[in-house]
């Protein structure tokens, strides 16, 4: 029985109320009904059925419970007037230690703010070892700080043994240092994920296939684009944070040309530093791509206000500005859109795309759908194009016998033509400067030559 005289078993721990903290003055992008949908798109996506929603505006945040005290009433009538009280009430704000401890107590119910929300979003989600790893570490490092919820008592332990020995440290203490520890140890355990991945992307260095990485907003179409180019069935979902984690594939381009291509989480705006953190190792994959896919929701009202939260979390992994690879926007769910939209959208993006610097603030952009398919072979002829504009065509002379060095052209370049005459074949190839380099020491007594006619000049 709750101090309210609530019974737990009247209590439906699958349904919420979800109250967005609206701050008089915010001058953000993003409306507050339209933040208010995702904060119940998030409960959504932990099956959570969602009882009441709305948007609490405020002009002096309290101390104790950020919200007035009249709302807070109010909150807790209307959950004890509910046939089966909902166990839980989520605050799409970031509260303190004492605002949540205080919270719970008058609304006599478990409250999750923002940050707590996403990280179980991301507990339920995460399946592969590091995946959870990273999960474990910012849900440890998010506890840590609100241990004065969980222990109001602070009774001392007896030191010693049996009852002798002096007063020992407050259970808080003990608490505090048990989860430090843990958290010691899984940043240990990431340090060689770290590890592991820096040595996985040496190996990748010496191969001569490109990353091509896919960021975006959460929800955007990521592993459905994903999907539509690596011929994969990785999950998509019309959910919030459907992909967490990381997944790679080799995909072929129309010209031959091979890249892997690096599915990556979601990003969201207020995301929690917990976990920008923990999954810095997962980001870590954007850092070393070749070429960055920005795909955006081009359907959603806000997704101006989407693609700069996005370009905000890249800054704080080190893309920004001053990054000098190249950056393609990819406007996604053409589908979605109204024909004048529709056309509007594609008139832009191929006006933007012609002269575009390709930078994080100023992309190439390119419309297509992922769902239907349309845009998705211009698309990859733009990959396409960038990927191989520092490349050289070369000629080269092989014994028709000779099947390692032919079989080495057609896997690590774009092989153009190949023609056999008295026993031998002549083959033309477009290479990059590494990967003609490391021709030339796996194979030293074939002569490759580069290819100075009209036609090799021409971009596939």
């Amino acid at each position: 029985m709750s101090k309210f005289g609530v019974d737990e078993s009247d209590r439906d721990f699958n349904s919420a109320y979800v109250i967005h903290v609206a701050f008089a003055g915010d001058e953000r992008q993003r409306t507050a009904a339209a933040r208010l949908e995702e904060a119940v798109g998030l409960a959504n996506a932990i099956d959570l059925v969602v009882r009441k929603a709305e948007v609490a505006t405020i002009s002096n945040p309290r101390p104790a419970t950020l919200i007035g005290a009249g709302r807070v009433e109010a909150l807790r009538a209307a959950l004890d007037a509910e046939p089966r009280r909902p166990g839980l009430v989520i605050i799409d704000a970031a509260l303190t230690p004492v605002q949540h401890r205080n919270l719970e107590k008058e609304l006599d119910a478990k409250v999750l703010d923002r940050t707590a929300l996403i990280l179980e979003i991301f507990g339920e989600r995460a399946r592969t070892a590091e995946g959870r790893l990273q999960v474990d570490l910012a849900h440890l490092t998010y506890q840590k700080s609100r241990l004065v919820r969980s222990w109001t008592h602070l009774e001392r332990q007896r030191g010693g043994r049996g009852f002798l020995g002096g007063p020992g440290e407050r259970q808080i203490e003990s608490d505090r240092r048990a989860i430090e520890n843990q958290i010691d140890k899984l940043r240990e355990r990431l340090d060689q994920v770290r590890r592991t991945r820096t040595l996985q992307r040496e190996k990748r260095k010496k191969a001569p296939h490109p990353v091509v990485a896919l960021v975006g907003y959460t929800n955007a179409g990521k592993s459905t684009l994903f999907n539509r180019l690596s011929n994969s069935d990785v999950v998509a979902r019309d959910q919030l944070f459907a992909t967490l984690d990381p997944t790679m594939r080799a995909v072929d381009l129309p010209s031959g040309q091979r890249v892997i291509l690096s599915d990556t989480v979601g990003f969201i705006s207020d995301l929690p530093t917990q976990l920008v953190a923990a999954f810095r190792a997962t980001l870590e994959e954007v850092n070393e791509a070749d070429l960055i896919l920005h795909v955006r929701d081009a359907a959603h009202e806000d997704s101006d206000a989407q693609r700069n939260d996005v370009i905000s979390v890249l800054s704080q992994l080190g893309v920004d500005a001053s990054d000098n690879r190249p950056v393609i926007e990819v406007l996604n769910k053409l589908d979605l859109l109204d024909e004048d939209d529709r056309f509007a959208l594609l008139a832009s993006s191929r006006i933007v795309r012609a002269d575009a610097p390709m930078t994080i603030e100023e992309p190439a952009r390119i419309a297509i759908s992922a769902v239907s398919g349309e845009g998705i072979g211009v698309l990859c002829d733009l990959i396409d194009a960038v990927l191989t504009v520092d490349r050289e065509t070369y000629a080269v002379m092989i014994g028709s016998g000779e099947g390692a060095p032919i079989a080495w052209l057609h896997s690590h370049g774009d092989v153009k033509s190949e023609t056999e005459q008295d026993g031998r074949v002549l083959m033309t190839v477009r290479l990059s400067e590494k990967t003609a380099g490391q021709f030339r020491k796996f194979f030293p007594l074939l002569p490759l030559e580069t290819d100075r006619s009209p036609s090799s000049r021409q971009i596939a």
